[in-house]
């Protein structure tokens, strides 16, 4: 293939990955264009780049995910190629192809190797035929339940419901018996539709506590195909990695080279040119072909870690011709990596996608942080939770862990809940420590009564009433002449999570402070580097490795998924959109009878009736936006009276 020239490049895309390809981009010599919706205006990644272009609309499907709004906008802004990030259309063989038809070049693999490789169905075929190992699995065309009910029973149960388009855990099933398997498949096509425009599912069997190890690929337009090791992307939730690492631990060096083998042959078999993944389930004693990704992966920076590639950097000059200069063996690999992934959830509520406004953002200083968050935005729910990537190095496993560690003690982010904490859990976990992973880690290690989000000691709030009336400039007059009299004795009223306590803080003419908390006298270092913000009436704190927001005399509270504090309401736990209404006035429910099904971050979530009973009201429609809060049905408890007759 002759080389291709480009000096300004569109990325069709957002977020972190808009703003880590602009950096590179920029370092070698490159003119970038950034493309935003509504919803991201004044987002971070339009200032990374040198050129901004609307592109309209708040959901993805108008923006983002509009090819012809990606390509006019690159012929308005005279971009000769377009980068796609992941995500969005970064699979899409309809959308490489279109770059190329108009004349523009795609930083990206060929749309046939695209379109072998994006449809799972198609893909399980040609890794069989190419001697790649694959799990007993159903890819007919057949979509009908009865066909999946049949295969099923052959494969044997437990199996996994996939979409066949897409990836990320959207549109994926755990189905352990033949009775949930209908539910199962209506909820992942739905799922499917709305994440990739294609309902089509495919079978494979269920494989409990697998790890999940995933090798980095790279070729060239000259027949070069080389492997950058392997990464271990175990810990999960919702089928989504949230922790990955490199290289992947415990793993021998046979099976590693059995792995990037297979992995190489996979993507030899389909001419893969640029950067891609080939991703395996290892159960112990086997691995088996899942899916090959054809783009970046979010996870790629442990990979630059260990290898000290600028994988972006090789994507443009690939993408320009140039041959990679190195053969397998010129690929060194040093230290370990370690990346987590912080997003806005919360993860007491089975990691529930928050949205709003973020009012302080500390990064660690001492790591490589990916990020595009800036004080002050706020986070739509029309978009992916994920806000950062920390990403620690060190010579060996365990000093990149503790690098990270204190990395994730030293984050701050205050204004919407994130797993912060919670990624700081799992890092210090034993198991963890110890390379024992896998993808049932987090129910193993962290079950749902583990997972709350430990009340605050009264240390805590004794330290809250006392920045409560920080700073000083902000105290009522009558206080801040009382303080400047020689001290203050104020009176502090603080909720949190429905609780209410006072307090008494007090300062004396020689600057000590203290609290008085239910007759209990609590010291107060004022001097002490305390992580905390104050936002109107709310106060966040961080301290030891939890994070609570407390509120001055009353609190809002954050509703749970679904709960309406037991008078029969569903209420909305997040920003999001209505996609499914089950309720109808007069219907009879049944505790635990799914009522509504809420879009939010690109994933569904179901709201349950919390009791039985007769709906009474149904507040709003399909596509309706709602906001947290918000009342969406209401169910009378008990059996409604006899009618006459």
């Amino acid at each position: 293939m002759q080389a291709r020239g480009f000096a300004r490049v569109l990325i069709a895309n957002r977020g972190e990955i808009a703003v880590r390809i602009a950096r590179t981009a920029r370092r070698v010599g490159l003119s970038t264009v950034a493309v935003y919706s509504d919803a991201d205006r004044g987002a971070p990644h339009i200032s990374a780049c040198d050129l901004a272009i609307p592109i309209g609309g708040n959901a993805p499907a108008e923006s983002y995910l509009s090819i012809d709004k990606l390509l006019d906008a690159a012929r308005r802004s005279g971009a000769q190629a377009i980068h796609p990030g992941y995500g969005f259309l970064s699979e899409r063989a309809d959308f490489a192809r279109a770059i190329l038809d108009a004349g523009l070049v795609f930083i990206g693999p060929p749309p046939l190797a695209i379109e072998a490789m994006g449809d799972k169905a198609r893909a399980r075929r040609s890794m069989a035929a190419a001697g790649v190992p694959v799990l007993p699995g159903y890819d007919d065309a057949d979509q009908s339940d009865a066909a999946f009910v049949a295969a099923a029973q052959g494969i044997g149960f437990p199996v996994m419901v996939k979409a066949a388009a897409g990836g990320g855990g959207r549109g994926m099933r755990l189905v352990r018996t033949a009775t949930d398997l209908p539910a199962a498949l209506a909820g992942a096509r739905s799922e499917a539709h709305n994440a990739f425009g294609d309902a089509n599912l495919i079978l494979e069997r269920g494989l409990i506590a697998p790890r999940h190890i995933e090798v980095q690929v790279f070729g060239d337009t000259h027949g070069r195909l080389l492997h950058l090791g392997e990464r271990d992307c175990s810990i999960q939730r919702r089928h989504q990695k949230i922790v990955e690492e490199a290289p992947a631990p415990r793993l021998s060096a046979e099976l590693r080279a059995r792995l990037c083998a297979a992995a190489l042959q996979a993507a030899r078999s389909v001419g893969y040119v640029g950067a891609g993944t080939v991703e395996f389930l290892f159960d112990g004693r086997e691995f088996y072909f899942m899916e090959m990704n054809a783009r970046l992966q979010v996870e790629h920076p442990v990979t630059e870690a260990v290898t000290g590639l600028d994988l972006v950097e090789w994507q443009l000059r690939v993408a320009r011709g140039e041959p990679l200069p190195w053969t397998q063996e010129d690929i060194a690999f040093t230290g370990h990596a370690i990346e987590v992934r912080l997003c806005a959830e919360d993860a007491a509520q089975d990691f529930l996608p928050q949205s709003g406004r973020i009012e302080r953002w500390s990064p660690p200083v001492s790591l490589r942080v990916d990020h595009a968050v800036a004080e002050g935005m706020t986070l739509s729910p029309y978009y992916d939770s994920m806000l950062a990537k920390i990403v620690s190095h060190g010579a060996t496993r365990e000093q990149a862990r503790e690098n990270l560690r204190d990395a994730l003690r030293d984050t701050v982010l205050f204004g919407v809940p994130t797993n912060r904490a919670f990624l700081a859990r799992v890092v210090e976990h034993p198991a963890f420590a110890q390379g024992v992973v896998s993808t049932a880690f987090i129910p193993e290690h962290f079950p749902t009564a583990v997972m709350r989000a430990p009340d605050p000691g009264d240390a805590a709030w004794a330290l809250a009433a006392w920045l409560s009336v920080q700073p000083a400039a902000a105290m009522p007059a009558a206080w801040r002449a009382f303080s400047s009299a020689g001290g203050i004795d104020l009176p502090v009223r603080l909720a949190h999570a429905g609780r209410e306590r006072q307090a008494r803080v007090r300062t004396t003419r020689e600057g000590l402070v203290s609290v008085a908390l239910d007759g209990t006298i609590h010291p107060i270092d004022a001097a002490a580097a305390v992580r905390s913000y104050r936002a109107g009436n709310r106060l966040y704190l961080q301290l030891d490795e939890s994070d609570w927001t407390f509120e001055d005399r009353r609190l809002t509270a954050r509703q749970v998924l679904g709960e309406g504090g037991g008078d029969g309401r569903v209420l909305s736990p997040m920003n999001a959109r209505v996609t499914q209404i089950s309720a109808c006035v007069g219907a009879q429910v049944t505790r635990g009878e799914t009522l509504i099904v809420l879009e939010a971050m690109k994933m569904e979530h179901a709201l349950a009736a919390r009791t039985s009973g007769t709906v009474t009201a149904v507040h709003v429609a399909v596509n309706d936006q709602v906001s947290p809060g918000k009342v969406l049905v209401e169910v009378a408890a008990g059996s409604p009276a006899p009618s006459l007759p």
